[in-house]
């Protein structure tokens, strides 16, 4: 099988009064059929229960998925299935399995409105960032195709005459996948395109915010030519997750998600239970606490607009989002007057309309979080801007920047995930640098600098899975971007990067002696 080289797909022109309008028309159509059935999915049995509900953000009176609550038992039966899978799904070559895969990509082109306007409901992503979503998750689907044609191909050793020393990549046996409400297409398509790509099985447990979107994609994957029992679908939240992460019929865990469970994750795959015949591998992805270093000769208008996209779009919901800013002195003060003048005009307000900037964070708590850590900033620094005008209804919280928040402050160091951006003044982009390392965060980070040398320095010196230069420092893309985070952001993976599948795979070496002695008789 030959494929074109990838490419990224492209996001919708929403200046477009014809993409916005066909974006309308599915938020419209989706609403009519509100709230969806998101019924678990092990092998043919689907259970339609209604424990578990999602709720818009931005009017949590509307109920917009009813799922069941599955606890242990549904995880130990999704595992079970894709165990019982797993022979005829890893036998499968990897042309079958890209070529399921690309059908799958297909399949979100073709369903892409109503995908993002799904976002849109069960997330509370505005347009631009839910359209984004999808194409990501197409992206991760293409991407991951190609990958599985060249890592069947092997890699090539050292030879000698008379012997033969092959090495190929084979799959691991059962991947639980963990997702995040954030990206709740993206992320958990990534995690399963991976895991299928390799020839591994697949229990699929979408965050307990977003099961509507967990259905929709594992409906995708299915109708695409995943076998049922290659791909189980289990709705539920804690129990399921952790019952999963102790199963000893798993062997690989990827998850996305708060650097709490990731490292309760880490804890409890490390220990080996009864049954259990295989090393668990954990691909995690967790939170960030990231910086924009701003130096003094930085183009203030590149860097405000930058800055504000990077902790503002999507209520700073990110994993990549910026919270820190660390300005040299020289400049301190005209940023932060830049910066409040951008932040006090920003739109706060529904994610299905147009022109909304900042839309709701995703639940109750989500909000009084976020509303805790701002009167942390305030009572220990100065607020110079706060976009208070709030829709009456849903979780919203106003965007608000900090200035000059006191050192040793716990805003400063713990991840908000939240429309909260602070601003401290450095004396040199070494102290900057300083205060980066002095992190145990290592996700994004980002700098604002004119002088090549500079950027090549603090390159040099930033610890950050992603560093982003003279731009704002989300919207990582596959294939051009692989993202992951180091320290304790993450295991150091980077999906959507050229190694990343080699996290579902172990590899096997087989060598023959084709020196033949005697001759049969």
């Amino acid at each position: 099988m030959t494929l074109p080289p990838f490419a990224n797909e492209p996001v919708l022109e929403l200046r477009r009064a014809p993409a916005r309008q066909g974006l309308l028309d599915a938020l419209a159509e989706l609403d009519t059929t509100l709230p969806l059935r998101s019924p678990a999915w092990i092998g043919d049995d689907r259970d339609d229960g209604e424990a578990l509900t999602s709720t818009d953000p931005s009017d949590p009176s509307r109920v917009v998925a009813l799922a069941p609550c599955g606890g242990a038992d549904a995880a130990g039966a999704a595992v079970t299935s894709a165990q019982q899978g797993f022979r005829a799904w890893s036998a499968t070559g990897a042309a079958e399995r890209a070529a399921v895969l690309l059908r799958a990509a297909e399949g979100m082109r073709r369903r892409r409105p109503a995908l993002a306007a799904l976002c849109v409901r069960e997330a509370g992503k505005p347009w631009a960032e839910a359209d984004a979503d999808v194409c990501e998750a197409i992206d991760f689907l293409e991407f991951y195709a190609r990958g599985a044609l060249a890592l069947e191909r092997g890699r090539p050793l050292f030879q000698v005459t008379g012997e033969r020393n092959t090495l190929s990549y084979g799959p691991r046996g059962v991947v639980a996948v963990i997702a995040p409400w954030n990206f709740p297409v993206a992320i958990p398509t990534g995690m399963v395109a991976a895991a299928l790509a390799t020839g591994n099985t697949v229990v699929l447990k979408p965050a307990e915010q977003a099961p509507g979107c967990g259905f929709a994609l594992t409906a995708v994957l299915r109708e695409a030519g995943v076998p049922p029992d290659a791909l189980a679908l289990v709705q539920g939240q804690g129990e399921a997750g952790a019952a999963l992460v102790a199963d000893p019929r798993v062997a690989t865990i990827a998850f996305t998600g708060s650097g709490a469970v990731g490292l309760e994750i880490l804890r409890s795959a490390a220990q080996l239970a009864p049954g259990q015949t295989q090393l668990k591998r954990c691909v995690i992805e967790m939170g960030g606490k990231n910086c924009i270093i701003v130096d003094g000769d930085a183009d203030l208008d590149d860097a405000v607009p930058a800055i504000v996209r990077s902790a503002f779009d999507y209520a700073g919901q990110k994993c990549s989002a910026a919270s820190r800013i660390l300005v040299h002195e020289a400049i301190a003060d005209a940023l932060i007057e830049r910066l409040a003048g951008a932040v006090e005009v920003l739109q706060v307000g529904a994610p299905g309309a147009f022109g909304s900037d900042v839309g709701p964070v995703i639940e109750r708590e989500a909000a009084r979080r976020v509303r805790r850590y701002t009167a942390q900033a305030a009572a220990a620094g100065r607020v110079v801007a706060s976009r208070d005008e709030l829709p009456a209804a849903g979780w919203y919280c106003p965007p608000t920047v900090v200035a000059d928040v006191a050192p040793g402050t716990p805003v400063l160091s713990e991840e908000v995930f939240g429309p909260l951006l602070t601003v401290e003044r450095v004396g040199s982009v070494d102290e900057a640098c300083d205060r980066v390392d002095a992190l145990p965060f290592a996700l994004t980070g980002g700098l604002f600098s004119r002088n090549p040398d500079t950027v090549a320095h603090v390159a040099r010196r930033s610890p950050v899975g992603n560093l982003y230069v003279n731009r704002k420092i989300t919207a990582a893309m596959v294939g051009r971007q692989p993202f992951g985070g180091n320290r304790l952001s993450g295991t150091g993976t980077k999906a959507g990067g050229p190694d990343y599948l080699m996290s579902f795979v172990e590899p096997r070496v087989v060598t023959e002696n084709t020196v033949r002695h005697g001759l049969v008789v």
